[in-house]
């Protein structure tokens, strides 16, 4: 067996693409700590997950939500390190809980007690999406937010859980408190609250652009294929494939497209085989020739 050379990053690393990780990390909790004062706390809506807890707490004891979050973070953060990423998972996920838990009681004097707006429907949108932001940011910075992120993912690789199952079975239990401690129809926003946060998030760790890629079988293959490259500037891959039930030999052709070419793709294909088969799917990056760069500062 032949030993292979691996650079293993120190968790200290004090590269600049660790501070700017650490900094997606601080901006993120910094937004999500504006989105629980400004909207959420006013409004009574829970953010799921040991900070909506928190505010349910708040609720019957006044005591300071930040403080909280930060002890309810504690015996996850343990679970976390002991079972998930060692002491680089460890020092990101300590960092925003934090200065999360810091900035979300420190900011209390200088914002609006009540809020920005009294309207539910706005407080939901608005908080999830600042909300969801923040969370994105955090995870560009390859940390999590701790709390029912944690949770969640030790339940998925000790006990096979299914990731997105875990975030709602913790979520609907907090969903559940506010309910109770509130009122169902502040409960009822809430989880609309939580699904536009979730999507914001993606949109902030993963960004905007969708692309699309397509498997087209034909048995002019080659001639599709030289169209595509001349007409729209795309490379295509050449697979070799044997239909199951004919026996054929056919080749398949596999090229990454943005939205506004799916048309132009579609009609080009028609155009030089009507007969063809073709399947179009969804990628959420494509970096490399033709698109971004795989540089240094894509992960």
């Amino acid at each position: 067996m032949t030993a292979t050379n691996r650079t293993t990053r120190s968790p200290f690393d004090l590269s600049w693409k660790t501070g700017r990780d650490y900094a997606y990390i601080l901006i993120g909790s910094l937004v999500q700590a504006l989105s629980l004062r400004l909207f959420l706390v006013p409004a009574q809506l829970v953010s799921g997950g040991v900070s909506g807890a928190a505010q349910v707490i708040n609720f019957y004891t006044g005591w300071p939500i930040g403080l909280m979050v930060l002890l309810g973070n504690a015996p996850l953060f343990l679970l976390g390190w002991r079972y998930l990423g060692g002491l680089r998972f460890a020092l990101r996920t300590a960092f925003a809980v934090v200065t999360f838990s810091l900035f979300t009681d420190l900011l209390v004097p200088f914002l609006p007690t009540n809020g920005v707006t009294t309207d539910l429907l706005l407080n939901g949108l608005y908080g999830g999406l600042l909300l969801g932001f923040g969370l994105g940011l955090v995870y560009r910075g390859q940390g999590t937010s701790g709390g029912s992120d944690i949770l969640a993912r030790v339940l998925n690789d000790r006990l096979h859980v299914p990731i997105a199952q875990a975030y709602l079975a913790v979520d609907a239990l907090v969903v559940l408190m506010a309910g109770v401690a509130f009122d169902w129809e502040h409960a009822l926003y809430a989880l609309v609250m939580i699904y536009i946060s979730g999507v914001a998030a993606d949109m902030a760790s993963e960004g905007t652009d969708v692309f699309r890629t397509a498997l087209i079988i034909s048995s002019r293959g080659e001639q599709v294929a030289g169209q595509i490259m001349t007409v729209l500037e795309r490379g295509v891959t050449i697979l070799p494939a044997t239909g199951a039930y004919t026996g054929v030999q056919r080749p398949v052709l596999y090229c990454v497209v943005t939205r506004a070419e799916v048309n132009r793709l579609k009609a080009l294909v028609r155009d030089v085989d009507p007969h063809a088969f073709m399947v179009i799917g969804q990628a959420h990056e494509a970096l490399g020739e033709g698109f971004r760069p795989l540089g240094k500062g894509n992960r």
